[in-house]
Parts: C-alpha cells; sequence; structure tokens
C-alpha cells in the first residue's frame, strides 16, 4: 500500500507538472507501470485471498520504478509539450490499456515461470495455485493487451490515416498478442504445466515490444524512445 501510495503520489505531480496525463513518453510510462504492478499486489487484499502473487509484483514494481528513477533515462526526465500525434484523447485509454495488459502479462509469465520451476519439485498445491493465478492474471491482461491494440488502430486511422501500418511497436504488440493468444487456447485444452512454457516465452517476447523496440527508435511510435 505504501509503494502504490508513492508511485500515486508521483503520477499526480506529474499530471499536475506536465498539464497532461503522464504517459506520453518511455519515463511516464515507465511509473504507470510501476503503477500498474502495484494494482495488481492490492487486488487479491480486496478479495480477502491468500496468493502467491506478492513474491512477483512487490520486486517487480520496485524494480521498475527503481529504473525509472536511475540516472540511465535522465535525459527523458524533463516533462514536455506534447507533439501532435499525442495530442488526443486516445492517449490515455490506448496507452493505458496498453501498460495495464504488459503488467498484468508479465506478472503472470512470471508465475507461469515459477509453475515450471515448482513443477520439478513435486508440491501440487502451490502447483495448482500458481496455475489458478497466472491464468486469470494472464487473462487479464489478455483483455487489457486487446483493448490497446483495438484502441490504438482507431486512434492511428485519426493521426496517420490507417488503421495498421506495420510499425515496429504494433508488430510485436501484435505477436505478444498471439503468443498469449495461444497460451489461452493451449491452457484451456491442456493442464498448467505444460501450457506454461508458452507465457514464458511471452515474457521476452513482451520486453522486446515494450522496452526493445524503445531502444531502436525507429517507426511511427518513435516518440516514446531514448
Amino acid at each position: 500500500i505504501a509503494v502504490f501510495s508513492c508511485i500515486t503520489g508521483l503520477l499526480v505531480t506529474r499530471w499536475i507538472y506536465s498539464g497532461h496525463f503522464p504517459l506520453s513518453d518511455l519515463y511516464e510510462s515507465l511509473i504507470f507501470l510501476s503503477w500498474s504492478f502495484s494494482i495488481i499486489h492490492l487486488i487479491p487484499y480486496f478479495k480477502k485471498n491468500k496468493t502467491n502473487l506478492r513474491p512477483i509484483t512487490v520486486p517487480s514494481a520496485i524494480f521498475s520504478q527503481g529504473f525509472t528513477t536511475s540516472g540511465l533515462l535522465t535525459e527523458i526526465h524533463q516533462s514536455t509539450i506534447l507533439v501532435p500525434a499525442l495530442q488526443s484523447e486516445w492517449l490515455i485509454m490506448h496507452v493505458s490499456m496498453m501498460i495495464l495488459g504488459y503488467a498484468s502479462l508479465l506478472c503472470g509469465s512470471l508465475l507461469s515461470v515459477a509453475l515450471l520451476v515448482i513443477t520439478f519439485r513435486k508440491q501440487s498445491q502451490l502447483i495448482q495455485q500458481l496455475d489458478y493465478w497466472s491464468y486469470r492474471v494472464i487473462s487479464l491482461g489478455f483483455i487489457f493487451l486487446t483493448i490497446g491494440i483495438l484502441s490504438g488502430a482507431v486512434w492511428a486511422n485519426e493521426a496517420w490515416g490507417s488503421y495498421w501500418n506495420w510499425d515496429p511497436k504494433e508488430t510485436w504488440a501484435f505477436i505478444t498478442w498471439i503468443i498469449f493468444a495461444i497460451y489461452l487456447h493451449t491452457r484451456i485444452n491442456k493442464n498448467g504445466e505444460n501450457s506454461a512454457i508458452v507465457p514464458s516465452i511471452g515474457f521476452l517476447i513482451i520486453w522486446i515490444c515494450y522496452f526493445g523496440v524503445n531502444l531502436v527508435g525507429i517507426g511511427l511510435h518513435s516518440y516514446g524512445s531514448f
């Protein structure tokens, strides 16, 4: 709760200072990613369920926020005026859904990795819990990702005159969507231990989509690069 409160305060402060919702660049999206991890961490508390999410969500939020506030992103800490393409009501809808999707899918993928590790130790009760939560968190993230991609397509049509341009970010987002669609399909038809391999691969795909493409800094989404 303390981490959530601190990150929320940082987001609100950034919002007031910049005059727009803080989702316009990599630095701001990383803050929102940390906030998303903390939200996922709090959900089980409201449901009063004992879960294995804490070892995943807490380090994820702390690590992402620590990286955000480190000196590596010093050049983009300063808030700037939004570029014309980002001056749209779709900014909050599209980017927030994508980041919430990334956060949920990353947490679910890490739970799947833990599931694969625990499988070798034959702890059946823990295996069932990890499978239960990884499936549900990934399902939630898949919904967010789908909404994010669809809203992004509508926004792209307004801004660039085309729903889809096979931009690097769009392409990797689509690959991410396909990977987790495969997981959900296999999870329904097979047991969790076998299907957990797919989101384990998806974990790397998400980071390529979210962070790797920004390192290259090309394409229509280059405003989110370093």
